[in-house]
């Protein structure tokens, strides 16, 4: 496990997928690599190390933040 690049492999769409699947309770956390790639999102479980274990409101915290600091680096 190698958090060296967070999550900037990890597509905003993916992420943005993931995030609406927790909130309609499509997938429910801590989420495995193996959720992930059941459901599709295959770049989200290959390089998405930091998003595995976390409970609900950590895994929303972790995307949100990351969505967020892309949206100010990219206005």
């Amino acid at each position: 496990m190698s958090f060296g690049s967070g999550l900037t492999r990890v597509p905003s769409d993916q992420l943005q997928t993931l995030l609406r699947w927790v909130h309609q309770g499509k997938l429910a956390p801590p989420i495995r690599r193996a959720d992930l790639l059941s459901c599709g999102l295959n770049i989200c479980a290959e390089h998405g190390d930091l998003l595995f274990g976390l409970d609900e409101r950590g895994l929303r915290a972790v995307i949100a933040a990351t969505l967020a600091e892309r949206r100010r680096a990219n206005p």
